[in-house]
């Protein structure tokens, strides 16, 4: 095919290259993804009436969970060929090497997992009893939010990260897709990109981006809607599993394993096997709450 006939991405992956040091764009576009996601959920926590400071607290653990959760389903993914040879080589996570769902897995496992501690009974007395009284050490500890209240307002957030994340994946190329003749295919044309040299391919990592961001906005529309807490966090869940396993078919990917899936959509298929019959029972759509600083309107007949 004629390259002129395609989408050309002639960007360098690495910002800066020198010496021993790389800064690459997947790496600055994921910390930028990871600081809008932060930045959103505290921002539409606090209006939603949560404290700053306790979302804050809570996403440190999201992303402890989430860096090592992103690691572990990788090196499960890649243990017979790399890492069961070099076992060490599993904690070098600044070499790369990370799975998207591991990252959303881990944090949710890791945030839920410091607010059920810190808003235990036994932790809060153990943290402020009167043998520490005495001594002047007691702190009691603030309530944080519920999981699934905390989990409703960062759903649209963690979409808008992955997207800008994606935007590190379009430019490096290591995501290599099927082979396409479309007008809106693409190549690589520096010769330092994983994707240097194929052929023109899907954009499978752009077709993720745009879902995000419109799975994002369905989101947005639905966030006043649907009750109880928890469900918008599921339906989050489902609905980007679905889309993630649908274009998964135009990815390569080095290993498969039954009937031919590969990793992510498994733990997909394994993600919606819980959250759509959960969405099923328990979800249900509500009015639109009026929100502070909006005049309700009158009902008839009142």
């Amino acid at each position: 095919m004629d390259i002129l006939a395609v989408i050309s991405i002639p960007f360098d992956p690495d910002i800066i290259r020198t010496g021993g040091f790389i800064l690459s764009w997947h790496g600055f576009f994921t910390f930028v993804a990871v600081a809008v996601a932060v930045y959103l959920t505290w921002r539409w926590g606090r209006r939603d009436g949560l404290d700053g400071d306790a979302i804050l607290s809570v996403a440190t653990w999201c992303i402890i969970g989430g860096i090592i959760g992103a690691r572990i389903l990788h090196v499960i993914d890649f243990w017979d060929d790399v890492y069961q040879y070099n076992p060490v080589r599993i904690i070098y996570f600044w070499t790369g090497g990370i799975a998207i769902f591991g990252a959303y897995l881990g944090g949710f496992a890791g945030g839920a997992s410091y607010i059920l501690v810190r808003n235990a009974p036994w932790f809060n007395r153990l943290c402020d009893n009167a043998a520490l009284r005495r001594t002047g050490m007691h702190r009691p500890f603030a309530g944080l939010p519920s999981v699934s209240h905390l989990a409703d307002v960062a759903a649209p957030a963690l979409l808008i990260a992955l997207a800008i994340g994606r935007i590190g994946d379009v430019i490096n190329g290591e995501h290599w897709s099927s082979f396409s003749d479309l007008p809106w295919a693409w190549v690589y044309t520096d010769p330092d990109s994983l994707g240097f040299g194929r052929p023109a391919s899907h954009p499978a990592v752009a077709y993720e981006l745009i879902f995000c961001l419109i799975w994002a906005g369905v989101l947005w529309l639905l966030r006043d809607r649907i009750r109880p807490h928890g469900m918008l966090f599921a339906l989050f869940f489902a609905g980007y599993s679905a889309g993630r396993f649908f274009i998964s078919f135009l990815r390569e990917e080095r290993n498969t394993y039954v009937f031919g899936f590969n990793e992510a959509q498994l733990v997909a298929l394994a993600v919606m096997l819980v959250t759509v019959p959960l969405l099923i029972y328990r979800a249900r759509l509500v009015r639109r709450p009026a929100r502070p600083g909006r005049a309700t309107p009158a009902r008839r007949g009142e």
